[in-house]
């Protein structure tokens, strides 16, 4: 199951929010691939090594930037403080602002944290062995660097993956019941299903309303030109639209 998510754009955008999800036979690279063709701009991610396909500037849409999630970084390094209580590990707990003031906030109180972050990076790669459990976690820093900056230059990113991997929780704990989808279409079926669910509870709507009255409004000879009134973000009362 791919996601994608445009979020509650807290840098006050005027879009909607609204997720997709969609089915893959396999994690493989390919299946995200072809889910972001013709798309251009910037995608968050975490550390999975295919992203880096998407980098290349003769895909089409062209190269995407991808902005790293800290909040992977940091789990690592606090994995290490707990069990062995590792004074480096413990120093690397670094955050910056929550991204409510945005940009300028970010150049003036996270760039700071973050330089002062690549400093003390820079003298603990040379004091651990790469091959120690420490040194694999410092490992995800040293690859995804450049991407993790981006955040402090575009106020709409955020600094980690959290509020999409919240969003595919839910799916995860229902992995094996979706084992029996049936087939391929079932489970493309269920995706679409998801994908219409979530964006309505993302849009303060009750699902069940809308994927009731959604059809009949359909049946009712509603236009296709007017599709635009069914989405979620523009939902109504059953009364309230005209045929």
């Amino acid at each position: 199951m791919w996601t994608m998510v445009r979020d509650e754009r807290p840098w006050s955008g005027s879009d909607p929010p609204g997720a997709v999800y969609g089915y893959a036979p396999g994690r493989g690279g390919r299946h995200g691939e072809a889910l972001l063709e013709g798309f251009s701009g910037t995608l968050q991610v975490d550390g999975y090594s295919w992203y880096n396909r998407l980098r290349r500037h003769d895909r089409l849409g062209g190269a995407l930037t991808l902005a790293y999630c800290w909040t992977h970084g940091r789990r690592g390094l606090r994995e290490v403080h707990d069990s062995s209580g590792s004074p480096i590990a413990r120093e690397g707990r670094i955050r910056g602002e929550h991204p409510s003031k945005r940009q300028f906030v970010r150049w003036t109180e996270s760039a700071p944290l973050v330089n002062a972050f690549g400093v003390w990076f820079d003298e603990q790669r040379s004091r651990v062995s790469p091959r120690s459990r420490l040194g694999e976690k410092l490992a995800y820093f040293t690859i995804h660097w450049d991407g993790m900056l981006v955040f402090l230059h575009d106020g709409r990113v955020k600094m980690d993956t959290k509020f999409v991997e919240n969003r595919i929780r839910p799916l995860k704990l229902t992995k094996k019941n979706a084992l029996f989808a049936g087939h391929d279409e079932g489970a493309v079926s269920w995706a679409r299903i998801t994908t219409l669910i979530e964006t309505c509870k993302m849009n303060g709507i009750e699902p069940y309303a809308w994927l009731r009255i959604r059809p009949e409004r359909i049946a009712a000879g509603h236009l296709m030109s007017r599709i635009h009134e069914l989405l979620p973000w523009n939902f109504k009362p059953a009364h309230e639209f005209k045929t």
